[in-house]
């Protein structure tokens, strides 16, 4: 079992190291903390159900949030993060802990278990500091900045993460999970310090400030001739980074990283670059086959906790299926590979059957923990799946590495060792047949575990989470040709619109029908993804015209003159002690990468300079850091690529231009616009276009179009 981390740590020390090699900080009295990647096993009145706090409640009882919600029942005085906490610490001069986390988050369980459920720690907390409980998920614009200082004092970061603040709200001592006892030790410690050496702890908050802020200024790059040289090298050292077997980066835990398998793809695909395309494909394939797969329900995991996919961190987020319907639908296009629309077809499944809400949009995520265990929904003893599929079962046993002795902990993770196709050849088994016995027992291995006891939902609804959904469902769309997949992604793009646009503004989420938090640059970056996407899918001029709106928008409450780049929070919104534009790409991509997409997209769409310009300044300003490390800037590097290679506008006009289009998408074009319509629209491409009578196909590049074709297979070579 591992701490939930952070995962660009490496990105955060080439960022770190190149922008304050000398920043030296003061040490606190050092305690034990459990970080990262440190293994521990805990007593088993970890595992048991929490038991009814009710005795008690905070302030956290008017929250929306799951994850306040979960915490509202504690001893600790909680607070959500908001004025009356803040100016209550000014008041008192009291230190201030934030305390960050998710729903889903397993150590934020245990650690919630062992001191916050404690009277003793509560105790404690409550005398001597303000204790503030923040959802990541809904607050990330707190978590990046509190991230940045964790990762400065200690070089590492996760959740839960601990901070703890002067009454100004700047940090001097942070850390991730804590025990029972060294959480006491941390809280005494770090008391005496303020109480003894009050400008010890001021200097202390300085230097984390100057270093978070000195981490937050980025440059408007100079401008330079882009080269294919550059990206070359770039790709070549991202390709270089991965295992050549089991794909993904290499290390002992691994993470999917969806948009950046599609930005490498994209790269290997236009190049030829063989390798390349090997690694992107093995990473789809382990993952598909690993235990980070839900076999029997479909659907992906956070990540592994091991090199080869197999066990997973249990807990589903949105965001991770949403995105990865988008690399599977890409990789399918290309290679045709059942196992892909496979994969495809079980978590739209997954996701409609388990995190939908009935209406239009998404919850946010499941658990890791049920019953108070990690992963105990998920894992089988042999004798409960002998149970379900009866007797004489040992290939399907065999196939799915199910063990008497278990494959983990003493139970078993349902997961395949080698791909179905070689397991039947091994051992001598007809494809078809045992495909439909798998089929078959994991039906009713699913229909089983729907009656055990279901991890907790977070059943909160995020903008940028959705968004994100509705991108994927369409990219699948695209790939299989599925009408249901299209009517979904219209439907919760139009509440994106209906719902979370008020006319003015964005909102961030939304539950029982209350959204509260403003939208950060993320959610509108998403969203013009989003509406972006539905355009191509539907050649309704009105999705252009919705991503234009939240554009200007975006220009006008988050653009930052000083930088090129997009801040992550709204100028109407009050800061915290440091404003963040960020340009690196974690499992979701940065708001600015998604942006300058964006904007290059729009740009070509809509015939606008301005935006094509901005997107390439916005580049400039993140190449170095693209050069350095590819794939933690893999937005950047797709940006790059299509900067360096005019794309083909392909505009379909006339009657069946709907469905022209569809067969046109299902082939793998990443270097291709599509646009179109019955009519010729509003857009300019489509301008003087439209043959009565018939549906034709212009290739154009550069605003150059070539002889129009009613055939897409002479469209294609038109391509090639």
């Amino acid at each position: 079992m591992l701490v939930d981390f952070f995962v660009s740590t490496s990105n955060f020390q080439l960022r770190t190291s190149n922008f304050f090699p000398n920043l030296q900080l003061m040490q606190l009295p050092k305690v034990s903390i459990l970080l990262l990647t440190i293994s521990i096993h805990f007593s088993s009145s970890c595992q048991n159900k929490k038991e009814d706090m009710h005795e008690f409640t905070n302030k956290l009882i008017e929250e929306s949030s799951p994850y306040l919600l979960q915490h509202a029942h504690n001893p600790v005085n909680w607070y959500p993060w908001g004025d009356e906490a803040l100016q209550k610490a000014k008041k008192e001069q009291k230190l201030i802990i934030v305390s960050v986390g998710y729903a889903a988050c397993h150590w934020c369980h245990v650690m919630e278990h062992e001191s916050f459920e404690d009277s003793v720690v509560a105790n404690l907390m409550n005398k001597y500091f303000i204790s503030i409980k923040v959802d990541r998920e809904e607050r990330p614009d707190i978590d990046q900045v509190y991230m940045d200082a964790a990762q400065i004092m200690t070089g590492q970061g996760g959740w839960p993460l601990n901070v703890i603040c002067l009454p100004d709200g700047r940090p001097i001592y942070a850390g991730t999970y804590f025990q029972k006892n060294n959480w006491i030790k941390v809280l005494n410690s770090v008391q005496d310090f303020y109480e003894k050496s009050p400008e010890k702890a001021i200097d202390q908050a300085n230097k984390v400030q100057e270093g978070v802020a000195q981490m937050s200024i980025i440059s408007v790059g100079e401008p330079k001739e882009f080269a294919q040289k550059l990206l070359d090298k770039a790709a070549n050292d991202w390709i270089n980074s991965y295992d050549n077997k089991k794909g993904g980066r290499r290390g002992n835990v691994k993470f999917p990283m969806p948009i950046s398998l599609n930005a490498l793809l994209n790269y290997a695909t236009v190049y030829n670059n063989e390798k390349g395309k090997a690694a992107v494909l093995a990473t789809l394939n382990s993952m598909a086959y690993g235990g980070i797969y839900d076999q029997i329900g479909g659907g992906f995991a956070r990540y592994s906790t091991d090199a080869g996919w197999h066990i997973p961190h249990f807990e589903k987020m949105l965001y991770d299926n949403g995105q990865l319907l988008s690399a599977y639908a890409n990789a399918y296009k290309l290679t045709q590979n059942p196992l892909y629309k496979q994969v495809i077809e079980e978590t739209i499944a997954f996701c409609n059957r388990e995190l939908y809400d009935g209406k239009a949009a998404y919850y946010s995520s499941l658990d890791a923990d049920s019953e108070g265990e990690e992963g105990k929904y998920y894992v089988w003893s042999k004798a409960e799946v002998i149970e379900v599929i009866g007797q004489d079962q040992e290939a399907y046993l065999k196939f799915y590495d199910i063990l008497d002795q278990g494959n983990w902990e003493g139970k078993n993770v349902v997961r395949t060792l080698v791909p179905i196709a070689a397991f039947c050849k091994d051992n001598e088994l007809d494809l078809a047949t045992f495909k439909s016995q798998v089929k078959r027992n994991n039906e009713r291995l699913l229909k089983v575990r729907e009656n055990r006891i279901h991890p907790s939902l977070d059943d909160k609804i995020l903008t940028s989470w959705n968004a994100l959904m509705v991108a994927g469902l369409a990219d699948a769309y695209e790939a299989l040709g599925n009408e249901d997949y299209k009517k979904d992604a219209i439907k919760t793009g139009e509440f994106l619109w209906n719902t979370m646009w008020d006319g003015a503004q964005l909102r961030r989420n939304y539950k029982e029908g209350k959204a509260s938090i403003n939208g950060f640059s993320e959610d509108y970056a998403a969203t013009i993804q989003a509406f972006i996407k539905l355009y191509q899918i539907t050649f309704n001029e009105e999705w252009l015209n919705r991503a234009s709106a939240l554009m200007e928008v975006s220009f006008k409450n988050f653009f930052n003159h000083d930088n090129g780049l997009f801040n992550f929070k709204s100028s109407e919104d009050s800061n915290l002690y440091v404003q963040k534009s960020t340009v690196d790409d974690n499992v979701i991509p940065s708001a600015n990468s998604m942006m300058a997409l964006n904007l290059y997209y729009l740009g070509h769409y809509l015939y606008n300079e301005g935006y094509l310009k901005q997107s390439k300044i916005m580049l400039t300003t993140a190449l170095p850091y693209m050069e350095q490390q590819a794939s933690f800037y893999y937005n950047w590097f797709e940006l790059y690529r299509r900067m360096l290679n005019e794309p083909y506008e392909v505009a379909i006009v006339g009657n069946n231009a709907a469905e022209v289009r569809k067969e046109l998408a299902t082939h793998y074009l990443p270097n291709a616009l599509l646009l179109g319509g019955t009519s010729e629209g509003n857009l300019e491409l489509l301008s003087m276009k439209l043959v009565k009578g018939k549906t034709m196909i212009y290739v154009c590049q550069n605003k150059t179009c070539k002889l129009p074709v009613e055939d897409v297979t002479e469209a294609l070579q038109q391509m090639k």
